[in-house]
């Protein structure tokens, strides 16, 4: 009996063994197993990595070329833009220049063509005006009777007036063809390097000492504040010269005006200066005349209009500036108050 107990033992001892030899081999197999899945998901995550980061590269090197690609795309649409400019800009100089050079030719032709019987008027008025002063001295030494006398006294005195009158409105008329004759002069069209401040200097200078040779009573301040620091800017002096002529004789003009009506309490002053601003050259040329009225800032730029008295003016003189500066590729900007100033600015590119 002791036997077979312990035969039974054994038998599950036995089996114990095998069964915990079974289970240890068992978690040996799983162990690898596990171990080799733990390597392969190491090599798969390695090179879903390895994939990701070449990707990665690929799209990084994909985004530059495009970045570059856009950039030439974009320099070329600036450069294909600027072109167009050009030949726009170009286009309406050349279609500018061709509208004044057959305005001026057919201003010319008009301008020559009244210049000759106006020349005849003005010679002869005078020539008249002279004779009847002759004839008047010469009936007052005859023997008349005092209302044959007073008769022709007052015939002289007439028509010596109505000659007065034609020789005031003909050289009216002859300073409008100067005028016409000036607007209708073609401008060389040749730029040149040109020291703006200098030309401001030389031609305000000129101006004034125009004013002065006409009028020995005029004086004015005047004041400069020129840009040391702009460079050369590439113009036409010729036309430049003119534009600027014109502007510094119409201030002139107004503050000697508004002296004539205010008296000694008026200081006539004029400021120019020059500066650079946005790329631009700026002019600005002011005056503390009596102003533009408001209602006529938009025509002072139309041909022969002025609003100066009859016979101080040809209304040409801005016009003239205008188209001038116009064909340069700039602007001609104006601002007034009434009775107390007026300022034109010129605004030049350079280029």
């Amino acid at each position: 009996m002791f036997q077979k107990t312990d035969d039974i033992r054994f038998l599950v001892i036995g089996a114990i063994l095998v069964m915990l030899l079974l289970f240890i081999s068992f978690l040996i197999s799983f162990l690898i197993s596990q171990k080799k899945k733990l390597k392969y998901h190491k090599e798969l995550q390695a090179l879903h990595d390895e994939q990701k980061n070449i990707l990665t590269q690929q799209n990084a090197l994909l985004e530059k070329k495009v970045e570059e690609r856009t950039t030439q795309l974009r320099e070329q649409k600036e450069a294909l833009q600027r072109s167009l400019f050009e030949l726009k800009l170009a286009q309406a100089q050349l279609i500018q220049r061709e509208k004044m050079a057959s305005l001026g030719e057919l201003t010319a032709g008009i301008a020559h063509e009244i210049q000759n019987p106006l020349n005849f008027v003005n010679n002869f008025s005078e020539i008249n005006a002279e004779l009847f002063s002759e004839m008047k001295d010469h009936l007052a030494k005859e023997k008349l009777s005092e209302s044959g006398q007073l008769h022709i006294d007052n015939l002289a005195r007439d028509v010596t007036q109505n000659l007065e009158k034609i020789v005031h409105h003909g050289k009216r008329a002859d300073a409008i063809v100067k005028g016409m004759l000036q607007h209708s002069r073609n401008s060389t069209g040749m730029k040149e390097l040109t020291d703006i401040n200098t030309l401001c200097a030389e031609y305000l200078k000129l101006s004034y000492q125009g004013i002065r040779a006409r009028d020995k009573s005029f004086n004015a301040t005047v004041e400069t504040h020129f840009d040391d620091s702009l460079e050369k800017i590439n113009i036409n002096p010729q036309d430049m010269s003119r534009v600027l002529l014109n502007i510094f004789n119409n201030a002139f003009y107004a503050v000697g005006d508004k002296k004539r009506k205010a008296g000694a309490n008026f200081e006539p002053t004029v400021w120019v200066s020059t500066i650079k601003q946005n790329g631009k050259l700026v002019i600005a040329i002011r005056d503390n005349g009596n102003g533009i009225p408001e209602k006529i800032l938009d025509k002072i730029l139309h041909p022969f209009f002025t609003t100066k008295p009859a016979g101080e003016g040809s209304g040409l003189g801005l016009s003239i500036s205008y188209d001038l500066i116009k064909m340069a590729d700039g602007e001609l900007k104006v601002e007034s108050r009434e009775g107390e100033f007026a300022e034109f600015r010129i605004l030049l590119p350079y280029s």
